[in-house]
């Protein structure tokens, strides 16, 4: 008989079998694994700003079955606002792709969506959604076999108005998750110009400048399903409102809370520093992490956060508009951070572009975190400028080099992309990348090269903390490579993505130790795992043990 190692070790290798051909990095196999439904965001003009925008997703195991399913948000139209074009609820069902289960499990959403966050918020070990959208938010409870129930009104959740980016966090460590939301402008199209201001000599849509930027809201969760509004009290509310998009909780001074950055168009970026206590500062400024280099608010869309280059500090990069380029915030440790976008290789080649989803990812699986960034532009005119710029727009992944250098590898089929998401869709070892392109049916790019390299996945599990261990930071070493990973809820544009933490082994066929700082303020060690295959480590358990392929 096989001792239990061996046998974890035969079934490690199954998970991560795959077919040794040369080929592409990633191949888009949307269509062929169902994935067809087409976006609605407005008209092919874009008259106004609100048509632009949208395209958000998240990865999530709704069913409990192991695998990431995927809920994609569509938009709606001018006419018909209120009524909505439909999101959709993607089932994984393996090698025969993807299943339609909206209508079965009432997850169908309402009106012109935004963006989509999921997180175990009720801690009873399924997977919610909070939606994003032009009018009323809403929040889905995971009721299992009885689909999704919209629970907005029951929580106390009220964001009525244009919510963009938004993301979960247990920022009063109490065990359980709040809630941020960013919101963009006031938006009334009776008031507004249509195609009433000018870019590059083409008519263009109003905004941002011009329109009324939002107040934020922050919810902190009472338990047993309920929110109160904290912005005021938690210091949320101090702040000269922006037009914002991208969120991140993070804790970029590793004190043991989570932070929280807000990337916002055309005005500062905030950084709010959790002090404890129920109460942020805002420190952007003091930070460094507000403006570009040259100290302009630039048009800022998406965020990541991810260790760049090592140096067991992560940082934060966010994706800006045309023009203008994408700025990687170095983390220098004592709540500083310096902008290298130009010196590490990420600044120049972004200048044509507009950047919106990005993330850090090792798709080599070699140890160090890659880049990507989804790309697409907000004008249709662009197109008879004459500029140069076009409408649709590759799509970019940049790989690390080595030091938190980077070198634009390759670029995807042009599209008007918007939200991305990344996570291991066919549990192979190697992360894909799902992305929503704006009046098109989404991508899927299926990673074909990330697993001939050894990595490891793990899953975090607690009942001390949140359900999820969102917030947790995962320190691992193998190969006398150290590497850096944090649970996040919310990140890149209006996304959420596979709460997994994965990391590239590069030729090490396994982890010497992993460390996990639990939100709690627990620490657990662990040494000697295994290569290969998806571990779930749980908060108090001193074993961790293999998750189902």
């Amino acid at each position: 008989m096989r001792s239990p190692l061996a046998h974890l070790a035969a079934v490690c290798m199954v998970v991560s079998a795959w077919a040794q051909t040369p080929g592409p990095h990633f191949v888009d196999v949307a269509v062929e694994l169902g994935l067809t439904k087409r976006h609605t965001g407005g008209g092919p003009e874009k008259g106004y700003i609100a048509e632009a925008k949208g395209g958000g997703a998240a990865l999530l195991d709704f069913d409990g079955d192991g695998d990431l399913d995927i809920y994609w948000v569509n938009g709606a139209t001018l006419e018909a606002p209120d009524q909505g074009a439909g999101n959709v609820l993607y089932r994984n069902d393996g090698a025969a792709g993807f299943a339609d289960v909206t209508a079965s499990l009432s997850a169908e959403g309402k009106g012109w969506g935004m963006g989509a966050i999921s997180a175990d918020y009720d801690n009873d070990g399924d997977a919610d959604l909070y939606l994003t959208s032009l009018g009323e938010d809403l929040l889905y409870r995971n009721d299992g076999a009885a689909g999704f129930a919209d629970v907005t009104a029951l929580a106390g959740l009220s964001s009525p108005e244009w919510s963009t980016g938004a993301a979960f966090a247990d920022y009063d460590l109490d065990g359980d998750l709040d809630l941020y939301v960013a919101q963009y402008a006031e938006f009334h199209p009776e008031q507004i110009t249509r195609l009433g201001s000018v870019w590059k000599g083409v008519k263009v849509f109003v905004g941002p400048k011009g329109l009324t930027p939002l107040p934020d809201f922050f919810y902190r969760n009472e338990g047993e399903g309920g929110f109160t509004d904290v912005s005021r009290e938690s210091g949320i509310s101090q702040v000269e409102p922006g037009c914002g998009f991208g969120v991140l909780f993070a804790d970029y001074d590793a004190d043991g809370d989570p932070d929280l950055y807000v990337a916002n168009d055309s005005s500062p970026n905030y950084l709010f520093r959790n002090e404890g206590k129920g109460r942020f500062a805002e420190v952007g400024l003091a930070a460094n992490a507000a403006y570009g280099e040259m100290g302009h608010a630039q048009a800022s869309m998406g965020v990541a956060w991810g260790d760049a280059d090592s140096d067991g500090r992560p940082d934060i990069f966010v994706t800006n508009f045309e023009d203008d380029y994408n700025t990687l915030y170095h983390n220098e440790g004592r709540g500083f951070f310096s902008d290298v976008s130009f010196a590490v290789g990420l600044g120049q080649s972004s200048l044509p572009f507009v950047g919106f989803g990005a993330g850090f990812l090792d798709f080599d699986n070699d140890g160090d975190l890659d880049l990507f960034v989804a790309n697409g532009h907000v004008y249709p005119q662009i197109d008879q400028a004459g500029s140069g710029s076009s409408y649709a727009q590759a799509s970019h992944l940049y790989e690390n080099q080595g030091q938190g250098r980077f070198t634009l590898l390759l670029t995807t089929n042009p599209r008007v992309s918007r939200g991305s998401c990344i996570g291991d869709l066919d549990n192979d070892g190697d992360l894909d990348l799902f992305i929503s392109n704006l009046n098109d049916r989404p991508s899927l790019l299926r990673n074909e090269k990330g697993n001939r390299q050894h990595w490891l996945g793990l899953k975090l599990v607690s009942r001390q903390s949140n359900r999820e261990g969102i917030g947790a930071r995962l320190k691992l070493s193998a190969g006398g490579r150290v590497q850096i990973r944090e649970v996040l809820a919310g990140s890149s544009f209006l996304c959420s993505e596979d709460k997994r933490a994965h990391f590239g082994l590069g030729p090490a066929q396994g982890a010497d130790s992993l460390t996990v700082h639990w939100p709690s303020g627990a620490v657990q060690h662990f040494a000697g795992l295994p290569g290969n295959c998806y571990l779930i480590v749980e908060e108090g358990n001193p074993a961790w043990r293999l998750a189902r392929p």
